[in-house]
């Protein structure tokens, strides 16, 4: 038989862990909730990066700009939009392309940009190219950002970049 204070003990003991648990479950929806309502601000996204590229075959350094946009399809880790890519260099590099975006874990997001690239001096001659990119993001608000990893094929070679991306979620 239980004692009167080892059944007010038990009584407590149950009473506390039932207490957390349903704490633990309000907690749950309520972050649960907040990701529906995130994944609704952020189906359209609108983005900009900033970074140095580095040329493999030229071995050099310049400044780059990149803007996209992405429609995250609801419910899905998936989404599309369009990029373009401007390297402020000698040759005025561009490149547009259809952006295909997957997010596996939430603050990461993979996007495959394959399109096409051209020279400023020549828009007449369009090759084909290939963007692999990599950004983590921190929310603030309707705004993320982070840092931005790009890997990039073109006819003339490799480039590669590092730099900061600022998105705003719609």
């Amino acid at each position: 038989m239980i004692s009167k204070p080892g059944l007010v003990a038990l009584l407590l003991f149950s009473v506390s862990v039932l207490f957390a648990q349903s704490q633990q479950i309000q907690t749950e929806t309520h972050n649960h909730q907040n990701e529906h309502e995130d994944e609704r601000h952020r189906i359209h996204e609108l983005g900009v990066s900033f970074a140095p590229v580095y040329f493999f075959s030229e071995k050099e350094i310049s400044p780059s700009v990149h803007v996209h946009y992405t429609y995250s399809f609801p419910n899905t880790k998936f989404g599309l939009g369009l990029a373009y890519e401007h390297v402020f260099d000698d040759h005025q590099h561009n490149f547009f392309g259809l952006e295909g975006a997957f997010k596996p874990l939430h603050p990461l997001t993979l996007n495959f940009t394959p399109g096409i690239t051209y020279e400023g001096a020549h828009p007449d001659k369009k090759e084909f190219a290939l963007h692999f990119e990599t950004v983590y993001e921190f929310e603030v608000g309707k705004f993320h950002l982070g840092p931005v990893l790009e890997f990039a094929y073109h006819a003339e070679g490799y480039h590669m970049s590092l730099g900061l991306h600022v998105g705003l979620g719609l």
